[in-house]
């Protein structure tokens, strides 16, 4: 088969299906827009903060998934071409991060790059899976296991194929997950970010952002109302 018709195949569906983000449509089952809420995101971590750790963790697997097949599909139907899988895991993460039906603002890929990763490569999903959660561990925040772990990934990738085109094709992906995590850095610096004992420790983050009522178990959980203007960060 033609070169371009599989890059624009594998490309277009992995884009597709990337771009069918449960988060967005559980929100919007419950009568709101899940990136107007929050931290203005449309993912797993989001989900926590407005639905609870159950439904954020059910959101988190489904996105793998959808990531991991998306690749191991276009890697069954056209194994003769090298490039297939990095290309089918570069569109799914864009897809997630860029739906076109959302104007092109969705989630910040964390789950649809474990899932790629898991796809192409289970050793290094399970190297980078440690370093991810060590970063987050360490810093106390969760932004930085995508941001380090994307770059990382291409790199590590491109040089275990010994072919610097994985790293480039990679790259984008990474570029944007970088990109859509600015928002976060600069959350950082201001002290507006939470942290990622949120998850065990969540009545210390409510008192850091000067909340005195917070049950820590009830949801949504409005850590800062400035979220919802911001979301595009």
């Amino acid at each position: 088969m033609n070169i371009a018709i599989i890059v624009g195949t594998v490309f277009i569906a992995s884009y597709l299906i990337g771009s069918m983000n449960l988060s967005y449509f559980l929100s919007k089952r419950k009568g709101f827009d899940i990136r107007e809420h929050g931290s203005g995101n449309a993912g797993a971590s989001n989900v926590i903060i407005m639905m609870g750790k159950k439904i954020g963790a059910v959101v988190a697997v489904v996105d793998i998934l959808k990531a991991f097949l998306v690749v191991r599909g276009a890697l069954a139907l056209y194994p003769e071409f090298r490039y297939t899988g990095v290309i089918a895991a570069t569109a799914v993460i864009l897809g997630h991060i860029f739906p076109f039906y959302m104007g092109f603002r969705g989630g910040k890929g964390l789950a649809t790059l474990g899932g790629s990763i898991l796809a192409l490569d289970y050793r290094l999903f399970l190297i980078l899976l440690i370093f991810a959660l060590f970063i987050a561990f360490v810093t106390d925040y969760i932004c930085f296991a995508p941001i380090t772990c994307s770059v990382l990934f291409a790199v590590l990738y491109a040089v275990l194929k010994q072919d610097v085109w994985y790293g480039v094709i990679l790259g984008i992906s990474a570029f944007c997950i970088v990109y859509r995590h600015i928002g976060n850095l600069k959350r950082i610096r201001k002290g507006k970010e939470l942290r990622f004992s949120f998850l065990w420790n969540r009545k210390a983050e409510a008192e850091r952002f000067g909340i005195k009522d917070d049950d820590g178990v009830n949801y949504p959980y409005q850590y800062d109302e400035e979220q919802k203007n911001q979301p595009h960060s």
